[in-house]
């Protein structure tokens, strides 16, 4: 642990606010959706969403792949999430690039 706090991330309880509204799910059907019903209470989401506190990484994977997105474009406030979701995570779409190139060289 560091002697200075982690800076918070600006967009995260925006983000997966939007998260769980694109997918049309009560905060208990989100719960029961990424598989953590037996992790946490729904007012864990309650505060996630709204800021109060910040999900550990476990938590933030599932939201992304719910989502369907890279993490990055949760923790960036830089990036704002796709419009329609679940989407493809870019990270795939790079993924088949570079297995193209690579049948290519061979």
């Amino acid at each position: 642990m560091g002697k200075y706090a982690r800076r918070k991330q600006a967009r995260l309880a925006e983000k997966l606010l939007q998260i769980r509204t694109a997918l049309s799910f009560s905060q208990n059907e989100l719960l029961r959706h990424l598989g953590l019903e037996e992790d946490l209470y729904r007012t864990n989401i309650s505060s996630y969403e709204t800021g109060e506190r910040e999900p550990p990484l476990y938590v933030l994977l599932r939201y992304a792949h719910a989502a369907g997105v890279c993490l990055d474009w949760l923790v960036d406030d830089e990036l704002d999430l796709p419009e329609q979701m679940p989407s493809i995570p870019s990270h795939q779409s790079i993924v088949g690039k570079l297995k193209a190139q690579t049948k290519k060289k061979r």
